[in-house]
């Protein structure tokens, strides 16, 4: 370990050199040009270029009954696999026959590992869920015997073994069909259901929006275009997709419809219907569910007998802004308890309930920070082990921390002490841990701890010599004051390599408001965040900044602009900790601000640009939903709130709407959308459009043709544009001419 951190310390010696002000007058960064060689540079600095030039650093651990521990190691023109005894405190390399690592599957040198691993987690972001390209996705039973699918609005099952289909369901139809997937934001073929431990039931929900409105696109082609319409609810709209919850009888196709009146498509996880939403017993007699209001604001927990049908709800939790749930909950069925997330004390903590009753037994766990994750609830052991953020005392209050509690509320204990932001793999008694942590300027370490906390082993440690040698350097880890003076909030900022002391940079805020995300992302180490390093390169000061708006801290933190999504934004947040950056490094040249995000962060920056026309010089607004009036109703009735109407004409979202501040707009702003994106649809953009155009405002488009929310084969083409309109309007300088990412020779 002592390697380890004479390494860390080297790095941050090599970050602090670009810290150190200069003590004469400044000058402004201002090239006449930005050469093609400059370019390619910058693309060096992408995750492509990256990735392949670190290594190690991660174990995928698989546990074997002793609770010796074997992963797979990458070598030059290899792996190994590595056989770890933590109560012998011994690694060994296992030869090819795998004779010297007894228990460890023969198999293992050829295997690649994953689905044995220790209890752990992982996260998803907003998007799609897609299936097999050949045939229907399959919902997979968990005897692995059959597949369940959607065909013609109806649920069917295939055996695997004789490959032949059966139909479960008969009265599905257009827009009122079974297991069906679609929030309007996205939708697939994939069947949304929920499997019996025992194979023999399927938990769904019949959704119905026959008469939801249709949204409307056609592809740009020669001839007549294609016409795509599918249901896709807006804000205030009098009918949105409902669901009417069943449970299905593989066998014979039975069907028992939960006692309960049609309910909003919802959930406690986000804005999708999730089958964690879903809990069956172990005798798959009963089915735990959670049902959400459409403003997200009252959360009810209910059991349903699953023979009957008959519900019985158990308690409500009732939030003035929107629920959330960070973890999900459980259910032990053994005890008739249930372990419920919720934030009544300013932080994501988790509570026990009695399962008959609906009672709150007591407080598992407590202190500042939130809970994060369940990373393993032993039921006999009456223990439970999980994620937060913030809770160990001067670190940055995003990283991830490990830590059991007994479900008592009694006898925490800190299992990953070590400054940094971590992820465990727990063993199956809970007896070890393997803990991986790293910071944004320290690679992973890889480590396993024992039930205390306490190091046992050293395991792995990513190689980042040859990022190092190519010229990387890590961004620098930013603490600024918010709008009300008080606040500390925090971000990541990018500087290019061959920054000079004595002149001033323009700088440039690439910005997600939240109020899912924020800008920053994960606290952990990666060689590239997007191409924020790529264009600091170009001569910019880049920086990304989590503003109040944002999760993973205080629930009161996360609701700052609750109801002002376009008023507030954490865009005050935004400007005032540039200011601050400046005050903080001379080199930042508060006078050529600029700002640039995507969907939510195109929203943001347009916003950034009309609200504070004088303090933003340069905006490029992707793909934003602008107005949430024109967006899926489950996100802006969650963030929002139900859309009212006023006396003067105006309702309650109108007032956050871009486009009603474009005529304020004195900068440069590029508006950029994809002509087929049923994420967020382009007219968000073309309402600004309009609005510019009858203020009479200067203004750049880019239409991208059958691009959807991401740009698919169009996002390097995207990219480029946006590293030219900064060059050229921030820097004042000429970029390369019709350069093209990803087909240059790189230096």
């Amino acid at each position: 370990m002592r390697l380890r951190i004479a390494f860390c310390f080297s790095l941050g010696a090599i970050a602090a050199l670009a810290f150190i002000a200069p003590l004469t007058a400044q000058q402004p960064y201002q090239p006449v040009s930005v050469s093609a060689s400059e370019y390619a540079l910058a693309e060096t600095r992408l995750t492509a270029a990256t990735n392949t030039l670190v290594s190690g650093g991660s174990v995928n651990a698989n546990w074997l009954p002793d609770e010796r521990m074997w992963y797979r190691r990458t070598i030059p023109g290899g792996s190994q696999v590595i056989l770890v005894d933590p109560a012998r405190k011994t690694s060994v390399v296992c030869n090819a026959t795998m004779s010297n690592c007894a228990g460890v599957p023969a198999t293992a040198n050829t295997a690649v590992p994953g689905g044995r691993g220790g209890r752990g987690g992982g996260g998803g972001g907003r998007g799609g869920r897609g299936g097999a390209d050949a045939g229907p996705p399959l919902a997979m039973s968990p005897d692995g015997k059959l597949g369940a699918f959607i065909k013609d609005w109806n649920l069917w099952v295939r055996d695997v073994a004789t490959n032949r289909d059966r139909q479960l369901t008969t009265d599905g139809s257009k827009y009122f069909g079974y297991a069906t997937d679609n929030a309007g934001w996205t939708r697939s073929d994939r069947a949304i259901l929920l499997w019996s431990p025992d194979s023999k039931k399927i938990a769904t929900q019949q959704q119905d929006e026959r008469n939801v409105r249709e949204w409307h696109m056609t592809n740009v082609r020669v001839g007549q275009p294609v016409l795509q319409s599918w249901p896709y609810p807006l804000p205030g709209d009098s009918v949105v997709a409902m669901v009417h919850r069943v449970i299905i009888e593989v066998e014979t196709g039975k069907m028992i419809r939960l006692k309960l009146r049609p309910e909003y498509h919802r959930a406690t996880l986000g804005d999708d219907i999730s089958m964690s939403d879903y809990k069956w017993s172990p005798d798959a007699s009963r089915l735990a569910l959670a049902s959400t209001s459409r403003d997200h604001k009252i959360t009810t927990m209910r059991v349903a007998d699953a023979v009957t049908g008959d519900v019985r709800d158990l308690f409500t939790d009732t939030v003035a802004t929107h629920f959330e749930s960070r973890t999900g909950w459980r259910v032990l069925w053994d005890s008739n308890e249930l372990l419920w997330y919720s934030q009544a004390d300013d932080w994501g903590q988790l509570y026990l309930h009695d399962l008959t009753t609906g009672r709150l037994k007591n407080k598992v766990t407590s202190g500042e920070g939130p809970v994060t994750q369940v990373v393993h609830l032993d039921e006999k052991a009456r223990t439970l082990w999980y994620m937060a953020n913030g809770r160990e005392p001067g670190q940055d209050p995003y990283f991830a921390h490990a830590y059991r509690v007994g479900l008592d509320g009694k006898g925490a204990v800190s299992l990953t002490p070590d400054d940094g932001s971590h992820s465990v793999q727990l063993s199956p008694s809970g007896k070890y841990l393997v803990d991986t942590y790293s910071k944004a300027e320290v690679p992973p370490v890889v480590a396993i701890r024992d039930a205390a906390g306490k190091l046992v082993l050293a395991l792995e440690q990513m190689d980042i010599s040859k990022l190092v040698a190519a010229g990387w350097k890590p961004p620098i880890r930013i603490t600024m004051k918010a709008d009300d003076g008080k606040t500390d909030i925090y971000g990541m900022m990018f500087l290019p390599t061959n920054l000079d002391p004595s002149k001033k940079y323009p700088i440039v805020n690439q910005a997600y408001p939240g109020p899912q995300s924020g800008s920053v992302g994960s606290r952990a180490f990666s060689a590239a965040r997007g191409d924020r390093q790529a264009l600091a390169e170009l001569g910019f000061i880049v920086v990304s900044i989590d503003g109040r708006g944002t999760p993973g801290r205080s629930k009161s933190f996360h609701d700052h602009y609750y109801g002002k999504m376009g008023r507030d934004n954490t865009i005050p947040d935004q400007v005032a900790g540039m200011k601050d950056l400046a005050r903080q490094y001379p080199y930042i040249d508060i006078d050529r601000a600029a700002m640039w995000g995507h969907s939510g962060g195109g929203f943001i920056t347009a916003g950034a640009m009309f609200h504070y026309p004088d303090f933003f010089k340069v905006g490029i607004a992707e793909s934003g939903n602008h107005d949430q009036r024109l967006y899926e109703d489950d996100w802006g009735e969650r963030y929002q709130g139900l859309l009212t109407g006023n006396a003067d004409g105006t309702d309650s979202y109108s007032v956050e709407a871009n486009q009603e501040y474009a005529k304020n707009l004195k900068g440069k702003l590029l508006l950029a959308h994809g002509t087929l994106d049923t994420n967020v649809p382009p007219e968000n953009t073309m309402v600004v459009v309009d609005a510019l155009i009858k203020a009479n405002k200067d203004f750049d488009l880019l239409m991208i043709p059958n691009a959807g929310h991401g740009y698919g084969s169009a996002s390097n083409y995207m990219m480029r544009r946006r590293w030219d309109y900064f060059v050229q309007n921030l820097l004042g300088a000429e970029p390369p001419k019709n350069y093209e990412i990803g087909r240059q020779v790189t230096p």
